[in-house]
């Protein structure tokens, strides 16, 4: 997008959003890769409208926004408005780009969740074209999706990167079959994965850790106690950055009296790690625990649980 769009010329961005993504890959990295000039506006933590301004010349090709999904500037804070600089973009006849990580398509508030702005309300507030993610909140395959208006997409379409970077037909397709569950929003909860897992009752999950704690308690007797405890789920810095879910865990404590606890609860870690289905817990508090909210094979789980092997497992 940058590449068709700013070849050569300068792009104003708050110094808010120079974000920096999973595998360290920077904005301002990327910009550079791309082509085009990075102008920073603004500050850290205050960037206004009359940065923006001050930052047009003849030289700039777009003004683009970030949202900042992997985290949050909170306190002394202030950032404008999509529609604002949306008529900014107007008065001076630039394309106005969105990157709104995550792309969410429906209002979260229903489920219970943070709102985050989604796909549409960003195009109607002003913005010419939004770049996401087809997985995260979106919740289909790893690609990412440009939307918005036709000349500027035809431009991309143009792009000799454009056929390079391209996903192939069976992205394609799993993306077309999530996207097709959206017309019927009601049953998201019930049909797509990542509302399913956010949007899980917590008596559920109560229920599955009674039935998962007694067998796995025999299997670890001697070893380690069992118990069901409270926690919170992390969302994800790639969703919603700083949102937690109540949530149910399985927490496994090695005996005190067993030689060596904290050895003792590494082996436990990679034991269950090197399970024909690896499962994959966290250490908290010397506790090994297993967060119930994204379990939805229990019964793949408990027929593993007779392959454990932790007394022969060599210490690390």
């Amino acid at each position: 997008m940058l590449n068709s769009l700013a070849l050569r010329k300068e792009v104003p961005v708050s110094r808010g959003e120079l974000i920096e993504i999973g595998g360290s890959f920077r904005m301002p990295d990327i910009m550079a890769r791309a082509g085009c000039k990075l102008v920073e506006v603004g500050t850290t933590n205050r960037t206004h409208l009359n940065d923006y301004a001050e930052a047009i010349c003849v030289k700039t090709a777009i003004i683009m926004k970030v949202h900042t999904s992997n985290y949050v500037v909170e306190g002394f804070s202030a950032s404008v408005p999509i529609n604002e600089l949306a008529v900014l973009a107007d008065k001076k006849g630039l394309p106005l780009i969105i990157d709104l990580g995550s792309g969410s398509l429906i209002e979260l508030q229903p489920f219970g969740l943070p709102h985050e702005p989604t796909v549409r309300d960003t195009l109607e507030n002003g913005a010419h074209l939004v770049t996401f993610s087809g997985d995260k909140l979106l919740g289909g395959p790893q690609a990412g999706v440009i939307a918005g208006r036709a000349d500027l997409i035809a431009k991309i379409n143009r792009n000799p990167m454009k056929r390079a970077l391209r996903v192939d037909k069976l992205t394609i397709a799993a993306l077309g079959a999530v996207l097709r569950l959206y017309a019927d929003p009601d049953r998201l909860a019930e049909r797509l994965p990542v509302f399913k897992h956010l949007t899980r009752d917590s008596k559920e999950l109560v229920r599955v850790a009674h039935r998962l704690a007694p067998v796995l308690s025999k299997q670890l007797n001697g070893i380690a106690d069992v118990t069901i405890i409270d926690c919170m789920s992390q969302v994800g810095s790639g969703s919603l950055p700083v949102e937690v879910l109540p949530s149910i865990a399985l927490s496994i404590r090695p005996i005190s009296s067993a030689r060596g606890t904290g050895s003792l609860l590494s082996r436990l870690s990679a034991a269950f790690r090197d399970l024909p289905i690896p499962v994959i817990g966290r250490v908290s508090k010397g506790a090994l625990l297993f967060d119930l909210r994204c379990v939805d094979e229990e019964n793949e789980i408990l027929s593993q649980f007779e392959y454990l092997s932790i007394r022969n497992t060599p210490e690390k």
